[in-house]
């Protein structure tokens, strides 16, 4: 079995999930990108990239990736839960379906994941999580916001949760907290200028630090912000 550390990686092909796993690729680690659409991106080895069907949907389809994951490369290194919707209504005009999507998509889902991975996580000695939270699990920007807030706020407590329950297994989790990002969800969120919001490449050189670290550099949480306000 290879010494070279594996990561699966959700929602990897486009956005902040393609940003990472290049920027990881580049960094020597061996990927299991989780996409909806498999397609190997232009700039990824096969031979060191492992491409899986995914929807976060799917309550079977956390389990059955990290089987495939470890049949193909032997261990898990690293999750990385980065797919995610947004859903632009506030608390009270979104219905019950709304919010059950969202929840389902971004907390339910990096969950399973996390879940699905843990005992390859544990036997690394170092196994990291990654939770892409957002800094609307920090704070209600605004009214539209409020919706994706009660998801992000969950996604931001999961990723304590999973450091709480792997600390004595050597596993770190951190909620990695963007605000606006030049991304397809961003874009149709504002109308600041991509160059105005943070780069996803940004987003990918903080999750290579965040996973290089040692366990006595655990980071809880990590927030990052394109503009000025007052805690973030």
């Amino acid at each position: 079995m290879s010494e070279e550390r594996v990561v699966l990686i959700s929602g990897a092909n486009r956005g902040i999930g393609e940003a990472i796993a290049r920027l990881l690729g580049a960094a020597g680690w061996r990927l299991s990108l989780g996409m909806r659409k498999p397609q190997l991106p232009d700039w990824a080895d096969p031979d060191r990239v492992q491409l899986v069907s995914y929807d976060a949907d799917d309550p079977s389809a956390e389990a059955e990736w990290a089987r495939r994951a470890l049949s193909k490369f032997g261990r898990i290194d690293a999750v990385v839960a980065n797919a995610g919707i947004m859903i632009p209504k506030n608390v009270i005009e979104a219905d019950d379906s709304e919010l059950d999507a969202m929840l389902a998509v971004n907390v339910k889902a990096p969950r399973r994941l996390a879940a699905a991975a843990w005992d390859a996580l544990g036997k690394s000695g170092r196994g990291r999580v990654i939770i892409l939270g957002s800094l609307s699990g920090k704070r209600v920007k605004s009214a539209g916001a409020g919706l994706y807030s009660i998801s992000k706020f969950g996604a931001v407590a999961l990723a304590h949760g999973i450091r709480h329950a792997g600390w004595d297994l050597g596993i770190r989790a951190t909620a990695l907290c963007p605000g606006f990002v030049a991304t397809d969800m961003a874009r149709a969120l504002t109308n600041r200028p991509d160059e105005l919001m943070t780069d996803p490449d940004d987003i990918g050189r903080i999750a290579v630090m965040l996973l290089d670290l040692p366990n006595e550099a655990s980071v809880a949480e990590f927030t990052i912000n394109c503009q000025l306000e007052e805690s973030y």
